[in-house]
C-alpha cells in the first residue's frame, strides 16, 4: 500500500493530495463505512476525496467528550464507575480531567518489558519491521507481534480505563515503538490524529526502559490540554486545493511554541521507570527532549486509540483515517 511506502519516503509526492486519494481507493472497504459518519455530519463529499477541518462547520460539530465538559468534575464524582476505583485510582483520574494525564506506575514488570524489547530487536533484525523516514519511528509494531498486540496495545485493564475516560468505547489504532528518544518539538497529537467531535483521541506512553535526563525523555506540558485545538487554518501551513504544504508542520511547531510561551505554560519531563505507563488527553503539548548522549536509548511504546462512532481524520495531511480492525 502507499501507506508503507510513504512511511519511508520523504520526496515531492508526499506533498500531492491526489496521492493520498490514490490510497484512500485503495483503501475503500475500510473507508466506506464513514458514509453514515458524512451524513450525519452534514458532509456532501466522497469518502476519498481529502477532508479538513474547514469542511465541518459549527452546526456539524457534536457534543464534547465528557471530561472536557464544564460540569465534569461534578460528573465525575458521581458517576458509579468512578466510586467503584481505588482511591488511588480515583486520584489519578481527577489529575487527567485537570492536568490531561495520568501516570501508572510499573503497570509492567520488567519480564513483560524485556521480553517486549527482545521482540522489537528481533524484528528489526530479520528485517520484518523498520523505522520510518524520521529514523525514530516503528509503525504498526502490533501487526508484527501477538505479544506487542494483545498484552500492550490490547490490554483489557488499559482499554477499560481509557473508554472510561472518554466515556466512549475506544478503537485501537495506532502502534510506535521506539529505541532512542523522537526529540520531536512540542505538538498535540490532534493536528495529526484529529476527530469531529474534537477531544475522542487518547494516547499511552509506556517505558520499556528506565528513563534519565540525558537520553531525551518525553516532556508535557500539564493542563495545556484545555488551550484551544490548533488547526491548520490557524497558522499558515502552505497548503491548497491540490497540495499540502512542504513546511506545514515545521509552522505546527513554531505556532505552538508561540502558544506555550504567550501562555507561560510550565513543561515537566517524564523521567519514568521502566513499567510505567503515562495516558494522556488528545490536545495535551508533549515532545522530546534532545538527547544528550548519543547513541542513548530510550525504548518506549506510544498507543493511539479512536473512541467508537466519531469521524477520525489526520488534519494536516487532509485526509481520512483508515481503521482497519474496530473491534478490541
Amino acid at each position: 500500500m502507499l501507506q508503507r511506502i510513504f512511511q519511508k519516503y520523504t520526496g515531492f509526492l508526499r506533498s500531492l493530495k491526489w496521492v493520498y486519494v490514490l490510497n484512500n481507493l485503495l483503501n475503500y472497504k475500510y473507508l466506506r463505512a464513514n458514509k453514515a459518519l458524512y451524513k450525519r455530519l452534514g458532509l456532501h463529499k466522497s469518502v476519498l476525496s481529502p477532508i479538513g477541518s474547514t469542511d465541518f462547520s459549527g452546526s456539524a460539530s457534536g457534543e464534547l467528550p465528557w471530561l472536557d465538559q464544564p460540569n465534569a468534575a461534578d460528573a465525575l464524582e458521581k458517576h458509579p464507575e468512578f466510586q467503584t476505583m481505588e482511591p488511588a485510582l480515583q486520584t489519578k483520574v481527577r489529575q487527567f480531567l485537570h492536568d490531561g494525564y495520568l501516570i501508572l506506575e510499573g503497570f509492567y514488570s520488567q519480564p513483560d518489558t524485556d521480553a517486549l524489547n527482545a521482540e522489537v530487536d528481533r524484528l528489526l533484525g530479520s528485517g520484518k519491521t523498520g523505522f520510518n523516514y524520521t529514523g525514530r519511528k516503528i509503525f504498526n509494531l502490533h501487526e508484527q507481534s501477538s505479544l506487542a498486540d494483545g498484552y500492550f496495545f490490547r490490554h483489557p485493564e488499559i482499554l477499560k480505563l481509557l473508554s472510561f475516560l472518554l466515556g466512549r468505547r475506544v478503537i485501537p489504532f495506532q502502534s510506535l515503538n521506539f529505541v532512542q528518544g523522537s526529540e520531536q518539538r512540542a505538538h498535540s497529537d490532534s493536528i495529526h490524529m484529529t476527530t469531529e467531535p474534537p477531544g475522542y483521541l487518547i494516547a499511552t506512553w509506556t517505558a520499556l526502559e528506565d528513563c534519565t535526563e540525558t537520553d531525551g525523555p518525553l516532556f508535557y506540558y500539564p493542563a495545556s490540554h484545555r488551550l484551544p485545538y490548533v488547526m491548520t487554518t490557524d497558522y499558515d501551513s502552505g497548503n491548497t486545493r491540490f497540495t499540502i504544504g512542504n513546511t506545514s508542520n515545521r509552522r505546527y511547531e513554531d505556532k505552538i511554541a508561540e502558544l506555550i510561551a504567550a501562555n507561560k505554560l510550565e513543561k515537566k519531563q517524564f523521567l519514568a521507570k521502566r513499567g510505567d505507563v503515562l495516558i494522556w488527553h488528545a490536545n495535551l503539548l508533549h515532545g522530546g527532549e534532545p538527547i544528550q548522549i548519543p547513541g542513548t536509548t530510550r525504548r518506549s511504546m506510544v498507543c493511539h486509540y479512536y473512541a467508537e462512532d466519531v469521524f477520525c481524520y489526520h488534519e494536516m495531511s487532509q485526509r481520512p483515517a483508515i481503521i482497519r480492525h474496530q473491534g478490541h
